[in-house]
């Protein structure tokens, strides 16, 4: 007699009948949204139980998908601390650059001789070269936190897509969980 479960092998350790998963699947260098696609995958390819809207599905195999994405979770937050890092190496060499600005212009204004008009002229040059170097500062500090608002955005989104994947797969496995428990 021919059953559903003919493709399928028993695994020996009471976990039921499952399909065999390749052997990368649970690795966490393959990233979270490859690792939630694999959970989905498994979810998805779990034999249904005949009558029924339940699937079975291989708790070790799901547990291990979901450690292999919380192992990976860590990276996402390193990138996160490296957009950060950038973001305040620019703002860095942004403020850097102003005062490097503002000496030369301190400096070039220090510089002009005393005397009446010179001096007028040289305070008026002083005020522009000033003014220049402000605006530039204050331009670079835009585009410095700009950049940072910008990669920030990206990671947040980045984030909660895999927040809600993570959410989603979970509760597809406790829904699909309880459902066997509730047999």
């Amino acid at each position: 007699m021919s059953s559903t479960f003919d493709d399928l092998s028993d695994d020996g350790n009471g976990r039921g009948f499952v399909e065999n998963p390749p052997d990368d699947y649970a690795d966490a260098s393959r990233g979270v949204p490859a690792l939630l696609d694999t959970l989905t995958d498994l979810i998805e390819r779990s034999r249904a139980m005949p009558m029924s809207s339940s699937v079975l599905v291989n708790r070790n195999e799901a547990l291990e998908l979901i450690d292999a994405i919380y192992e990976a979770l860590p990276d996402q937050l390193t990138h996160a601390d490296r957009v950060l890092s950038d973001a305040d190496e620019a703002l860095d060499v942004a403020h850097n650059q102003a005062q490097r600005l503002l000496a030369e212009a301190h400096q070039e204004a220090e510089g002009l001789v005393a005397r009446h008009e010179i001096t007028r002229q040289a305070e008026q040059r002083a005020a522009e070269i000033i003014a220049e170097a402000e605006q530039t500062a204050q331009s670079l500090r835009h585009e410095a936190n700009d950049y940072c608002d910008r990669r920030l955005a990206d990671f947040e989104i980045d984030l909660g897509r895999l927040v809600s994947q993570v959410q989603s797969g979970r509760a597809k496995l406790a829904s699909l969980l309880a459902e066997d428990e509730g047999r």
